[in-house]
Parts: C-alpha cells; sequence; structure tokens
C-alpha cells in the first residue's frame, strides 16, 4: 500500500469504530486519535451503572478495551492485515466512577509482526484514576 493509502485506512478507522452497533449504543465519543494516543470519552449514563451511580465494572472493561484496540489500529501497516481482535486483557480497578464522563486514555507500547501491546488508564471527570489495564491486540 501506499502511504496515502495508509493515510486513508488510518484515517477511516474512527468513523467505523464509532458505527459499529456495541460502540454506537454505549455512546463513546474518540476525543483524541494520533498515531500509537488516543482518548475516548464515555459521558455520564445513569442507565450503564450498577445503581444510578456508579459505572458497571462491564462498561469500564468494554471502554478500556476499545481505548486500547484503538490505539493499535492508530499507528497499524495495513499491509499486515485487517482482521482484529483482543488477545488479552488485563484490568486493575482502583476507584469508582461516580455519576461522572469516563476517560480513557490508550497508548501503544510495542509494535511486533501480529501483535500490538497497549495500556489504558481510566480517569473519571476530575482526572482520578479508576482502572489501569495492559491489552495485547492482534491485527493478522
Amino acid at each position: 500500500m501506499t502511504d496515502e493509502e495508509q493515510r486513508r485506512h488510518r484515517d477511516a478507522v474512527p468513523k467505523m469504530f464509532v458505527s459499529t452497533p456495541f460502540i454506537k449504543g454505549l455512546g463513546m465519543v474518540i476525543e483524541r486519535y494520533e498515531a500509537d494516543d488516543v482518548s475516548i470519552l464515555l459521558p455520564f449514563r445513569a442507565d450503564l451503572t450498577n445503581d444510578g451511580v456508579y459505572y458497571h465494572g462491564g462498561v469500564v472493561a468494554s471502554v478500556i478495551d476499545t481505548a486500547g484496540a484503538l490505539a493499535a489500529w492508530s499507528n497499524h501497516d495495513f499491509d499486515k492485515g485487517m482482521r482484529a481482535s483482543t488477545v488479552s486483557l488485563s484490568i486493575q480497578y482502583v476507584g469508582a466512577c461516580k455519576k461522572s464522563d469516563l476517560l480513557c486514555h490508550g497508548t501503544t507500547v510495542r509494535r511486533g509482526k501480529e501483535l500490538t501491546f497497549t495500556e489504558i488508564t481510566a480517569t473519571d471527570a476530575d482526572g482520578t484514576v479508576v482502572a489501569h489495564a495492559v491489552q495485547t491486540y492482534r491485527i493478522v
């Protein structure tokens, strides 16, 4: 692929992500999409909480996983393929997101032949850390 074709593919990724039914249904918003550095915002929704106050851990995990995947795609070499999935995701919940937007910042740590390793930090609107994760993402 030419550099221009690579750029066009990379530029199309955010639009594709937010159009998928699950991501669209949650209401995730891509705040930043740069090479190996992305941020996703999930505006607060009481229907995604355990009790109207605290986000369900699965919701936090979904946004974390999406941020890691987006970081992996953000600087991907499309000559290596376009089929992808999360291989591994390890999350440490260190706080709770209480009646607040959730922001997930994902960065690429290393790219291998097929595997991309990312780190993701989830915070509330005040910047208090809610969770930290490491992800292995495969694109072939």
